[in-house]
């Protein structure tokens, strides 16, 4: 089961409805790609609530003046079928540096530009601009 697959699914699908918020099964690896999407300005925030199982994070979506979605795509790169990973002096910039790559590296999940900076490859999760 992709995990992180479904997530960014979830993502897509409350924007196309319009969705202010929405919620998703919690684990570790989302809060760190909901932290990246809150640092670089794609969510308004989000929260982990604790059900006594696994928890719900609840993300808060951004929209512009016109409801227009700070998120206009949100796609998974490496899939559990077929793994994508990159060095760092490969890492390039979405969109002409409007977009953001996230990957996985052995510091924890950066984006494009700080595993670049820190000279860190590692797996390419997902790509959002």
């Amino acid at each position: 089961m992709d995990t992180i697959g479904d997530f960014c699914t979830c993502i897509r699908n409350a924007i196309l409805a319009g969705r202010e918020k929405v919620d998703v099964p919690s684990s570790n690896m989302r809060k760190n790609i909901a932290g990246k999407l809150e640092q670089y300005g794609y969510i308004r925030g989000y929260r982990v609530v604790d059900d006594g199982k696994q928890g719900i994070m609840r993300l808060y979506l951004k929209y512009g003046e016109r409801k227009t979605s700070a998120i206009q795509s949100i796609q998974r790169v490496s899939r559990p079928s077929c793994r994508r990973y990159i060095k760092a002096d490969q890492i390039q910039d979405v969109r002409s540096g409007y977009g953001l790559t996230i990957i996985s590296t052995n510091q924890g999940v950066l984006s494009g530009r700080e595993a670049r900076k820190q000279r860190s490859g590692g797996e390419i999760l997902c790509e959002i601009w």
